[in-house]
Formats: C-alpha cells, structure tokens, sequence
C-alpha cells in the first residue's frame, strides 16, 4: 500500500470520499448519495487544486484508491480560520482499523508543516470512532455544540 499525492485524473474520487466520510450512526440509514451536492458539501471538492491549501493524499493499494486525506482553507465544519487549513479523511469500510488513516494523517500533517502552516483543523462527530485516531494525532477540541467537536492540531 503506497500513500501518495492525488493526481489530477482522479480529482473526481473526492465526491466518493466526501460520502464515504459521513458518520452513520449506530441503526442510522445512510442519506442519499446526492447528499454531496449540497452547497455545505460541495466546498470540500468543487474546484479542488485551485486554493493555496489544496492538498490531497491518497491510499493506493496497487489496483486502486481506497483512502483520501485532503485539507483546504474553506467555512467549513471545522474552519477557525482563513489561515488554517481543515481536515477531511476517508476510507472505504473494508479499509479501516487497519492504521492507514492514521499513516494518511501524519503524512498530510507533516506536508502541512513542510508548506508553513501552524496548524490544521477539522470537525467530528463526537459518537464517531475516529475522535481517539484525531487525539492520537495530536488534535485537540477547541469548540463544541451539541453535535461535534471542533478540533485543531498545532504543526
């Protein structure tokens, strides 16, 4: 499994990503996939590669894409700033627990740094899994509603 800088051709997967990165809770129906064409979505990948903090790592296995890491300074979830990028990951199902996202983070936090950013940000759910993999990576909940966590990890 190699991680690597998304490639052009392949901007389009981050509509699959965004997708499969909506937390289902526990008995919770998955929304319909045109869910990713709302306005609040759509800023994760419209025009990606444009903005100053695009970046987008992704996990190959060799046949095909199974995981993305990607920031951007948007008004996002997670925005606290227009100099902090925000965060978003994914993995297809079959894919997770096994560290990849984890590897995908810490790569994407070290190339945040290398480009001179102090930190990055992003917002999850608090029934989510992955709070403790964000924790673990050294974000930190700076906000909260009623809903998520807003979390931000100085580089």
């Amino acid at each position: 499994m190699e991680l690597r800088r998304l490639r052009d051709k392949e901007i389009k997967l981050l509509q699959d990503f965004l997708y499969e990165a909506i937390f289902i809770p526990e008995g919770a129906e998955p929304p319909a996939r045109e869910i990713i064409y709302l306005p609040e979505l759509k800023i994760y990948y419209e025009n990606f590669g444009t903005g100053k903090a695009d970046y987008c790592i992704v996990a190959d296995d060799g046949s095909r894409v199974i995981g993305a890491v990607w920031t951007r300074i948007m008004n996002d979830y997670g925005h606290v700033d227009d100099d902090t990028p925000s965060f978003a990951i994914s993995l297809y199902k079959e894919y997770r627990g096994q560290g990849i996202g984890t590897r995908m983070m810490n790569e994407m936090l070290a190339l945040l740094k290398e480009k001179g950013y102090k930190q990055a940000s992003l917002a999850v759910q608090k029934a989510n899994y992955a709070v403790r993999m964000y924790e673990k990576a050294g974000f930190k909940t700076v906000d909260e509603n009623e809903e998520e966590y807003i979390m931000v990890c100085v580089l």
